[in-house]
């Protein structure tokens, strides 16, 4: 299964007009005019960018989603994400509350009762990531064959 981490991706630094160069320099960049190509447009800070690592990340997706459906303990989230640790999930859960997605409530009983949910701001990504749970589920099929046919073509060494 996957573990959600990916490895290190090195890409050249420094150039002209290099995005990492300006977030490693502090500076945050214009990647130029919108054209209307029926794409989206790259962040212009390194902020935004971060907050998309945050908010695409495959966990926070999950979570994210998870918590649509309301208030959820850890436990309850944790058995419901096949595949995730408990520390991936607290790590999640931490980052997605510093962002001001998710709100942590403890609530004074023992044992602690500890419950999750998402924020006003954090129910505003629920059509987007609803969206692309859907697209990914009405695909897989078409996913699985062209996966397939590339492994057929490039076998493993």
């Amino acid at each position: 299964m996957d573990s959600g981490q990916a490895g290190p991706v090195s890409e050249p630094s420094g150039s002209v007009g290099d995005p990492q160069a300006a977030c490693d320099s502090g500076a945050a960049i214009d990647t130029g005019t919108a054209i209307d190509t029926g794409t989206a447009r790259p962040p212009t800070s390194c902020r935004a960018r971060e907050v998309l690592q945050r908010v695409g990340d495959k966990w926070s997706m999950y979570v994210i989603d998870l918590l649509g459906q309301g208030t959820m303990r850890f436990t309850e989230l944790h058995r419901a994400i096949d595949g995730i640790t408990a520390r991936m999930l607290t790590v999640t859960l931490r980052g997605l509350e510093r962002d001001g997605i998710v709100t942590r409530t403890i609530h004074p009983v023992i044992p602690p009762r500890v419950e999750y949910a998402l924020t006003p701001m954090g129910r505003t990504l629920l059509d987007t990531i609803g969206k692309l749970v859907s697209w990914a589920d009405s695909h897989l099929p078409e996913i699985e064959a062209a996966r397939a046919a590339y492994d057929a073509r490039h076998p493993a060494e």
